[in-house]
C-alpha cells in the first residue's frame, strides 16, 4: 500500500520518505523555484549604517564619536516623521552590538505599548539584566543594552514617570533613546536626562536624489517632473516619497507626473485656481459639487492651498492674510471631524469676499 502511495502517475516509483525538491518535474516539465515577497523599499533601502543616513549631519557626527569611544549617552531624537529617527538609532545599535543586537536591544512602539505596566514588566526587566563587554565570537562589545521606545510621546503621564525611575536606577546597565514627533509631550524630567537632537525635514534635493538613487537601483524610469511632485507631496518625509515611488512603479512602467497624482491623490493646480477665482455664490456651490464627484480630498486642497496663497502675486497682502486665517480655522474643523462640504463652503465665502475688497 505505501508503495502504491509513493508511486507517482508515470509509473515509475520513488523512495519512501524521498523529501520533494523545489525543482521537482511533474509529467516531465519543471516547476520553477518559489520566490518570496519583494520586501517594502522603505524597509530594502533603510539605512545600515550611520553613515547612510541622508542630512541629519549634527546628528550622525555625535553617533560616530559614541561610535568609536563605545559609549552612548540617553538620547531623545525628535522631528517630523520620515526623517530617519528610528533608522538613525537602529543602525547605531546593530554598529554597536554587532551579531547580538536582538540580545541587547529592546525595541518598543509606544503607541501601542504606552501604559505603566509596560514600563514596570518589560523595560524594567530587561534594565535589570546585566550584559557582558565581549562577544560570543570574542570581539569587545560595550556592557550596557539599549532600549528604543518609538513614539514616546504617545505614553502616558504615568508611564513617563516610571521611565524616569528606571533610567536613574539602571544608568550603568542600560541607555534609553526616547523617539518622538513632539518633544513637548516628554515630561521635563525625561528631557533633562537625555541628549536632544532635532531632526530637520529633509531637503528637496536631497529628497530627489534619493529618489533617483533607488529608480537606477531598481531599473525604473522615471520623469522629473514625475519626482518632482513625490517630492512636494511628502513634505520632507523621505518614507512617504518612497512609498509614493513604490506605488507608481506598480501601476506602469515609467513614473510619470499623472500616476503620482492618481496615487497620491494631489488636486491639480487648475482646480486650485479655479477655487481662487470665485467671485460668485453659485460659481463656488457648482466647484465644490464637481471636487466631491472627483472624490479629491478637503484636506490635501488646504495643504497646497497655503503655498498657493502665501506665493502669489495677484493677492493683496490684507487678501492674503484672511484666507489664511480661514484656512487655519478649516483645517482645525476638519482635524476634529467637520463637514468637508460646509467647510470648503465657508473658505470659499471668504475667498469671494477676499476679491470684493
Amino acid at each position: 500500500m505505501h508503495a502504491f502511495l509513493n508511486r507517482p502517475p508515470g509509473g515509475a516509483s520513488t523512495a519512501a520518505g524521498a523529501p520533494a525538491t523545489s525543482g521537482a518535474s511533474v509529467n516531465g516539465t519543471s516547476r520553477p523555484p518559489h520566490k518570496g515577497p519583494t520586501p517594502p523599499w522603505v524597509e530594502k533601502y533603510r539605512p545600515k549604517t550611520v553613515d547612510d543616513v541622508v542630512e541629519q549631519t549634527e546628528v550622525i557626527q555625535v553617533l560616530r564619536e559614541c561610535l568609536s569611544s563605545g559609549d552612548l549617552p540617553h538620547l531623545l531624537f525628535y522631528g517630523p516623521p520620515g526623517t530617519g529617527k528610528t533608522s538613525s538609532i537602529l543602525a547605531a545599535a546593530h554598529q554597536l552590538f554587532g551579531s547580538i543586537s536582538k540580545d541587547r536591544v529592546l525595541e518598543l512602539n509606544a503607541s501601542d505599548e504606552r501604559g505603566i505596566q509596560v514600563i514596570r514588566d518589560k523595560v524594567k526587566t530587561f534594565s535589570q539584566l546585566t550584559a557582558s563587554s565581549s562577544r560570543p565570537d570574542g570581539k569587545p562589545c560595550p556592557p550596557f543594552k539599549l532600549v528604543i521606545l518609538d513614539e514616546a510621546d504617545s505614553m502616558t503621564k504615568d508611564a513617563q514617570s516610571a521611565l524616569r525611575r528606571v533610567m536613574e536606577k539602571e544608568t550603568r546597565s542600560t541607555r534609553f533613546c526616547l523617539v518622538c514627533n513632539y518633544v513637548s509631550r516628554i515630561i521635563p524630567p525625561l528631557t533633562s536626562r537625555c541628549s536632544k537632537f532635532r531632526f530637520k525635514p529633509l531637503s528637496k534635493n536631497m529628497l530627489t536624489d534619493r529618489l533617483k538613487f533607488i529608480c537606477d537601483k531598481e531599473n525604473l524610469e522615471y520623469d522629473l517632473d514625475a519626482l518632482e511632485s513625490t517630492v512636494t507631496c511628502s513634505g520632507g518625509d523621505l518614507r512617504r516619497a518612497i512609498t509614493c515611488l513604490q506605488s507608481c512603479a506598480r501601476l506602469g512602467g515609467t513614473v510619470t507626473k499623472d500616476s503620482v497624482i492618481e496615487v497620491t491623490g494631489l488636486v491639480p493646480i487648475s482646480m486650485i485656481d479655479d477655487y481662487l477665482k470665485l467671485t460668485d455664490y453659485s460659481e463656488l456651490e457648482k466647484f465644490v459639487d464637481r471636487f466631491t464627484l472627483d472624490a479629491y480630498s478637503a484636506a490635501q486642497l488646504l495643504e497646497q492651498l497655503v503655498e498657493v496663497v502665501v506665493n502669489s502675486s495677484s493677492l493683496t497682502s490684507k487678501q492674503k492674510g484672511m484666507i489664511c486665517e480661514k484656512l487655519a480655522i478649516c483645517e482645525f474643523r476638519l482635524i476634529e471631524g467637520a463637514s468637508e462640504k460646509m467647510q470648503l463652503m465657508d473658505l470659499g465665502c471668504t475667498i469671494i469676499l477676499a476679491h470684493q475688497m
